[in-house]
């Protein structure tokens, strides 16, 4: 099964995957971190306590607005999910900080050349725009979400136009262009 990304702007839901797939649902931290891991917190609890004037500088962080934090402590989510815009804490030692740019982004899909239904060979670009609907999905199922919205477009530009004649591509370009929206 293809990885793929919703990449119809208001629409989508963040991340999902064609055909049979399904992604498992991410794993908050809500039950205790074990012994182990409780140590290693009050580890690094400690050591900003102990280097406290320079702790601040390494413990606090700023998101921008068009930007969220996902935090792994101890490699489970944090119970907020996603941190931000503004600022936020962290433990140095423990957490590990995903920034997810939530902005809408444009590239361009570079030329493919396709064998339509009529057995003619065209070539054709495309420009792709999306957004990230939900951070922690998106980082804990995809491992580059650009690359794999890139993927995508080129597959489903392939798909939907071998399966149609030049004339049709020629004559019904809004309509294939609002089909691969609703995909």
């Amino acid at each position: 099964a293809v990885v793929s990304t919703q990449s119809t702007g208001e629409k989508g839901s963040g991340i999902r995957a064609s055909g049979q797939q399904k992604f498992e649902e991410p794993r908050f931290l809500e039950k205790s971190p074990g012994v182990c891991g409780s140590i290693l917190i009050f580890l690094s609890i400690l050591v900003c306590v102990i280097f406290f004037p320079l702790a601040p500088f390494f413990i606090i962080k700023v998101v921008q607005q068009y930007e969220k934090a996902v935090i792994f402590r101890l490699g489970c989510i944090t119970k907020g999910g996603a941190a931000g815009p503004g600022l936020f804490t962290y433990l140095p030692c423990t957490d590990e900080i995903h920034v997810v740019d939530m902005r809408t982004i444009s590239f361009d899909v570079p030329p493919q050349e396709i064998l339509t239904k009529d057995s003619v060979t065209i070539t054709v670009d495309a420009v792709v725009y999306f957004r990230i609907q939900d951070a922690v999905s998106s980082v804990c199922n995809v491992d580059n979400v650009k690359l794999a919205t890139k993927l995508l477009a080129q597959t489903t530009l392939r798909n939907m136009l071998g399966t149609k004649s030049l004339a049709e591509i020629l004559a019904d370009r809004e309509e294939i262009s609002m089909a691969m929206q609703k995909i």
